[in-house]
């Protein structure tokens, strides 16, 4: 498949050295440095990788988590609660960017988390603070605050919304939900949607486990399952699928969080699923789920390093296991 082959940018392209690298402790690597790819492949857990790494382009992370303390918004310094006061990140897309230091000049009291999603008709913001409530000079500040900014919420009150936030996967157009779950870059989502696109072929019993809000379960026409989503409600920690549910389908795609899918796994494992299709974005808890189902008699024939998030020591794992 051609899209495995492209490297998303040149490893010649002169990048600019990040003014916060050693300081914000967000990127553990120099992406600007030559040896940027070869400290990062350091980080790979030993496996037998079926297709060189793709590369993800620096400056395209569409989401980011800031942090304000005692009226300081930023990153966190690295190893320390204290906070950098940033304005521009270079790993950052131009629209959030564009509006991060009308943000930092809110009159931020307490402490708390900032998510931050460029969506495809704006910027979303959302607080998440001990503090239940903002104050009316908050929200009088929040309001002068660009038109870029499209919805602004704290905890779950809505302070400010011009219109409901979207977000699009291939020609599906999807509301955006405060929180919810999606890849960080543009770039690297389609590359994935490709590949499981493309390991999916023409079956047509498919499921989506772990679905979120359908990045795979459109383009795959599969029966989509979460906890959160627009798939069918289910908690695959508490309640997985089980093996008679599970045989109804000839594949089987997940991408579950960091903590893996050990209980879904060991389903999976005594099903006659012929093929999983496993996105995983912690190496840890994959390598533990990929001996659960090879004890099931599966076999990986695909693992394809995917470097999502550029700068973190954090990879994306694409993988295919057959029985």
């Amino acid at each position: 498949m051609e899209s495995r082959k492209i490297l998303c940018y040149d490893n010649n392209m002169k990048i600019k050295k990040c003014p916060f690298f050693n300081l914000c402790g967000g990127c553990r690597y120099d992406f600007s440095d030559e040896k940027y790819r070869d400290e990062k492949l350091s980080a790979l857990p030993k496996l037998d990788y079926t297709d060189d790494a793709i590369w993800g382009r620096v400056g395209q992370r569409r989401r980011a988590d800031f942090a304000f303390v005692d009226g300081h918004f930023g990153f966190f310094k690295k190893q320390s609660k204290d906070i950098i006061d940033i304005i521009n990140c270079p790993n950052i897309v131009p629209e959030i960017n564009d509006v991060l230091s009308s943000v930092a000049k809110l009159p931020w009291s307490g402490s708390g988390s900032v998510l931050i999603t460029k969506c495809e008709n704006g910027i979303d913001v959302v607080v998440d603070s001990v503090v239940p409530h903002f104050t009316a000079d908050f929200r009088k500040s929040v309001d002068k605050l660009p038109p870029q900014i499209i919805r602004f919420v704290w905890n779950d009150k809505i302070v400010r919304k011009y219109t409901e936030p979207e977000i699009k996967f291939n020609d599906k157009i999807l509301h955006y939900p405060p929180r919810a779950f999606l890849q960080p870059t543009k770039d690297t989502e389609q590359i994935l949607r490709d590949l499981v696109v493309n390991y999916v072929g023409d079956a047509i019993k498919v499921a989506d486990l772990f679905c979120g809000l359908g990045s795979f379960t459109y383009a795959t026409n599969a029966t989509g399952f979460d906890i959160f989503g627009n798939g069918i409600t289910r908690d695959l920690f508490k309640k997985p699928l089980t093996i008679k549910q599970l045989n109804n389908y000839d594949i089987v795609i997940m991408d579950p969080p960091r903590n893996g899918a050990d209980a879904q796994s060991r389903e999976l494992a005594k099903s006659n699923v012929k093929k999983i299709i496993y996105v995983s974005c912690n190496p840890n808890t994959f390598i533990r789920d990929k001996g659960i189902l090879e004890h099931g008699d599966y076999k990986m024939t695909v693992a394809i390093p995917v470097d999502q998030f550029v700068g973190a020591s954090h990879w994306e794992i694409f993988s295919v296991f057959e029985k």
